[in-house]
């Protein structure tokens, strides 16, 4: 699979990744942060291999980068918006046409500011190169979450996206093992929305 081209962002200083702000941890690790309530304020665009398949994930990754880049000039975000949105790049599986993704930039522009995007809940989140093996995140992942007597879908989509992220499959019985419940718990508890979220991560990490 072709590596998404971050370079552009990079040498562009566009900030796409973002740990909380206001958000106080619960923990402080070596490591990262543990978060027992979660936190809406992590943003972490372009973390796994999964692309950006739908327009509104697109729309709302555009929307994200808008936010974090508050003092981009108009012309820059629209070349940077255009750059994500061309297929070659990697970021995105969909030819979006150049008439809608204007009509997307317009209406991410007229967006109260104010109110941050939209976003999951995260409860552990991993400082960025430190170089824990695999095994070792998920492990941390599941002795924290684990801790939760009563198992909730935040606490399933934690544990999918850094399965994720970590370019496995994510299945329940691996679900059930990090969170130390029994498969059934995690079928009972996991909703409509997520088994979908779950299929597409699956599909990405496939590809």
């Amino acid at each position: 699979m072709s590596h998404r081209k971050l370079d552009y962002l990079n040498q562009r200083r566009i900030i796409y990744r973002r740990y909380p702000i206001s958000d106080k941890p619960t923990e402080v690790y070596d490591w990262g942060w543990y978060y027992e309530h979660g936190t809406h304020q992590c943003y972490e665009l372009f973390r796994s291999k999964a692309k950006i398949t739908t327009y509104k994930a697109l729309k709302w990754h555009l929307l994200v980068l808008w936010y974090l880049n508050l003092n981009i000039e108009e012309n820059k975000f629209i070349s940077l918006c255009e750059f994500i949105a061309h297929v070659p790049n990697n970021f995105t599986t969909f030819t979006m046409p150049p008439k809608g993704l204007a009509n997307m930039i317009n209406e991410i522009k007229l967006i109260d500011l104010e109110e941050p995007p939209r976003n999951k809940l995260r409860k552990v989140i991993f400082k960025d190169g430190i170089g824990l093996a695999t095994i070792e995140k998920l492990k941390i992942v599941g002795s924290l979450i684990g801790r939760s007597k009563i198992l909730s879908e935040d606490d399933i989509y934690d544990c999918m996206i850094h399965i994720n992220e970590m370019n496995q499959k994510i299945t329940i019985s691996k679900i059930s093992k990090l969170l130390k419940c029994s498969s059934r718990t995690v079928y009972r508890t996991i909703g409509d929305e997520l088994k979908i979220e779950k299929d597409l991560l699956n599909e990405k990490i496939q590809c």
